[in-house]
């Protein structure tokens, strides 16, 4: 019996696929998928008898249609075959008898009998598999990164070190299909009755393998753009900086894991959601951006008028802090106001207090004996022990700030 069902299978099996099929895409792709199966349209609106052939056998002079945005590919017997890039309408022709069809031009022979030789000697099935694969070439959306305590990188701008937490998503794109089925896709989604492979499916390792690299090349690609003088190295750029922190998410994604070489694939836009820095950054950021506010011409103003503000109020109050006036002198406190203009460079700051150009002694002459007392002398070099000293009588009057006080201190011993 089973001779004789073998000699039915094999040449019922020929007759059924001699007709031509007509491939397309799966329905109802997601447009997260990277990988899915091309399949035989059998039937059109309840016409149709092309629906009895084996699975995984394309008859010689199949219609196979490829939509734009997509690759196809053939695989036989486990191997790839070939591969279309451009959309159209293309007929499948192949050597392999299991193939041959009297509708595609072939001799009776060689689709007929010669074709169920070689099915029966496989027990009245195909001796071949030949499948269709569509790989997406579009931009593939919605994959997220994320991370769930803090990254660090060193950051230019800064000057140190730096932390957050960030998430968002990133588009990617199949560049070459083959190194993508040949070195990447599991086994599971090329063969018969495969599933597609969704990139957004967390059940799918692969999948899941890539979301691990991004959120592992996270460091290196924030600590790439921002070193970037290109970018001006402000970490503030990133989140409208769709294209150019893209570019350095997939460098650093290239440089640790090699998808394009390797897997064929790249990271071509990024969006970030959120960056949320950690307490030590948030803290340098405040320092920092009061600092360059504070800078230039913005910084001269802003200076004079914290120190006017102060002597009115001491003058006011009395007390200690009019004492401190007092002890200072008049003069002293002029070279304050003086000594507190900035050059006009943005983010330069030098103090220049009493640094006015010292009359020659012969000038001294016809002057007031008492001039002295108004304050009204030749300027002598600075000393920076005495400015210094100084300043902490301002700071301890409340004239300016501990931060204004570390800042001019830092200047007159020239750190």
């Amino acid at each position: 019996m089973g001779f004789i069902q073998a000699v039915k299978g094999s040449i019922g099996g020929s007759l059924a696929d001699q007709w031509k099929d007509f491939y397309g895409p799966k329905s109802n792709v997601s447009a997260t998928a990277g990988v899915f199966p091309g399949v035989p349209m059998g039937t059109n609106n309840g016409r149709g008898a092309n629906y009895k052939g084996n699975e995984n056998i394309i008859t010689n002079g199949s219609k196979i249609v490829v939509p734009e945005g997509t690759a196809l590919v053939t695989i036989q017997d486990g191997a790839i075959t070939g591969i279309i890039t451009e959309a159209g309408g293309y007929e499948y022709t192949n050597d392999n008898p299991n193939a041959k069809s009297i509708f595609a031009g072939d001799s009776p022979v060689d689709a007929l009998v010669k074709q169920s030789w070689e099915r029966f000697k496989f027990g009245g099935v195909p001796g071949t598999q030949q499948l269709i694969f569509y790989v997406n070439m579009k931009e593939i959306p919605n994959n997220r990164f994320g991370t769930q305590s803090e990254i660090y990188w060193d950051d230019a701008y800064f000057g140190t070190q730096v932390g957050a937490v960030t998430r968002g998503t990133y588009t990617l794109k199949i560049a070459d299909p083959i190194l993508f089925i040949k070195n990447f896709v599991p086994v599971v989604f090329v063969s018969p009755g495969a599933p597609e492979f969704d990139f957004a499916d967390m059940d799918n390792p692969a999948g899941e393998q890539l979301f691990n690299e991004v959120v592992g090349s996270l460091s290196a690609a924030f600590s790439n753009y921002t070193n970037d003088p290109s970018k001006g190295n402000r970490m503030s750029r990133i989140q409208g900086d769709q294209i150019g922190f893209a570019q350095a998410l997939s460098k650093a994604v290239d440089d640790g894991y090699q998808w394009r070489q390797d897997r064929g694939l790249e990271i071509v836009k990024t969006a970030i959601m959120s960056i949320e820095y950690d307490e030590d950054t948030k803290l340098m950021m405040k320092d920092v951006k009061r600092a360059d506010a504070l800078s230039g011409t913005r910084g001269n103003s802003f200076m004079q008028q914290s120190v006017a503000r102060g002597m009115q109020a001491a003058g006011e109050t009395g007390g200690g802090a009019n004492m401190a006036f007092m002890g200072m002198g008049m003069g002293a406190a002029g070279n304050v106001m003086g000594g507190m203009q900035q050059p006009n460079n943005p983010g330069t700051y030098q103090p220049g207090f009493g640094q006015q150009p010292q009359q020659p002694n012969d000038q001294m002459h016809g002057q007031h004996p008492n001039d002295q007392m108004y304050g009204q002398q030749p300027q002598q070099p600075v000393d920076p022990t005495a400015k210094l000293i100084e300043m902490k009588k301002l700071l301890d009057a409340g004239v300016i700030t501990q931060e204004e006080f570390d800042r001019i201190k830092m200047q007159l011993l020239g750190l």
